[in-house]
């Protein structure tokens, strides 16, 4: 099986470094990043070798991620989408379901992958929608309403949605399914103009009547919580993927952490900040923390590639999982940010695009408050009402 270091070599990273300042400045999307990643075979990492792919699972590509990361954040992130659907699809398969053995032969074909599933006002995420799915002859559904945060917007080729469709006696469920760009009723709202992650380009995305035939509709499920086995493979790639973005981001923060520490001094007498006990006290700190996601990462994805039955705690451990990689990056970029200096407040400096960038993660579910409650239904039981 290829390496992290096989597939994302030094010298490309290098190159995505470069380019990651000049889209962050401009705020345009990471083409150029696309085409070399595509020309790697990244899009297919968890698509069967026989299918054209590299045959890797959830601990291998977040390893990949997390490298890519270090370089170009915001490219990382966005591609995460891409990721997320080929893992949902992987993690299916690996159950016997193969409703989207599609998602992961097209991949190996060049296909790119999005999610079009968060909506303005909708706290229920995966067990509600606001989207509107009408039933049509055929099996098909047609889909009307607004998706926020739809990353890769410029270049996906296929965008996962979802809607609620109410039938005649008014039961309502909720409906998914893939559209296919170019199809008539798709509008992208060019309204990303944010801190950071900007090249990733997650516009505002307008369904207004947009046809899905039914070879392209993979699920139908109850509105609210539910076990379906997609509801636990979305959440479970999701948070691991994002985590071993952020988690990137901590390790090139760390970096550049040190280097600042060498390369500075305290003033006239020239002692070297790495001699210094604070500034030692610091860079402890933060590899301690490194050290300590580092491994709740590598075991959360191995426990997702072996299977490996958590029971009612495994949305505790993923939302722990992530609300500790963006903790934790945003801590040690902190870190490189103070060791930095006033250059590092430059726009043009990498610590300081890494401190834009590292800000986003308070945005992706779940939230800190909405992981607490997670975790501590998990050890203490549902809150019991009055």
């Amino acid at each position: 099986m290829p390496t992290p270091e096989d597939i994302l070599p030094d010298s490309l990273l290098d190159t995505f470094r470069e380019r990651a300042a000049s889209y962050d400045a401009r705020n345009e999307f990471f083409h150029e990043d696309l085409v070399d990643l595509r020309d790697r075979g990244y899009l297919a990492l968890m698509t069967p070798e026989s299918d054209g792919g590299s045959g890797l699972g959830i601990e291998a590509v977040a390893a990949c991620q997390r490298r890519l990361a270090t370089a170009a954040p915001a490219t990382a992130l966005a591609i995460n989408m891409h990721l997320v659907w080929t893992g949902v699809a992987l993690l299916l398969q690996r159950q016997g379901d193969h409703s989207l053995a599609y998602v992961l032969r097209e991949a190996a074909q060049g296909e790119l992958y999005a999610f079009g599933l968060s909506e303005p006002g909708n706290d229920a995420v995966l067990f509600d929608s606001l989207t509107t799915a009408t039933a049509q002859a055929g099996g098909g559904y047609v889909f009307a309403g607004t998706k926020i945060f739809t990353s890769l917007a410029p270049a996906w080729t296929r965008l996962g949605v979802f809607g609620k469709a109410t039938a005649p006696d008014g039961t309502e469920e909720l409906v998914h399914g893939f559209v296919t760009r170019g199809t008539a009723g798709i509008h992208t709202v060019e309204d990303w103009d944010t801190l950071g992650m900007r090249a990733s380009q997650s516009h505002t995305t307008r369904l207004d009547g947009v046809a899905v035939p039914a070879e392209r509709i993979f699920r139908h499920l109850p509105v609210g919580p539910n076990a379906d086995p997609l509801v636990f493979a979305v959440f479970g790639v999701f948070e691991t993927l994002v985590s071993a973005v952020y988690t990137g981001i901590g390790d090139r923060s760390l970096d550049l952490a040190v280097a600042s520490a060498g390369e500075r001094t305290t003033g006239r007498d020239a002692v070297p900040l790495s001699q210094t006990p604070e500034a030692r006290w610091q860079v402890a700190d933060a590899a301690m923390a490194m050290d300590s996601l580092d491994a709740q990462l590598r075991s959360i994805a191995r426990d997702l590639d072996n299977r490996v039955h958590h029971g009612s705690r495994w949305f505790a451990k993923l939302v722990a999982l992530k609300l500790r990689a963006t903790t934790v990056a945003r801590n040690v970029n902190d870190v490189a940010l103070h060791l930095a200096g006033g250059r590092g407040y430059h726009a043009t400096s990498e610590i300081g695009r890494l401190h834009r960038d590292v800000l986003a993660g308070q945005y992706h579910p779940s939230s800190s408050e909405s992981a607490h409650r997670t975790v501590a239904a998990a050890w203490l039981g549902p809150l019991t009402e009055d």
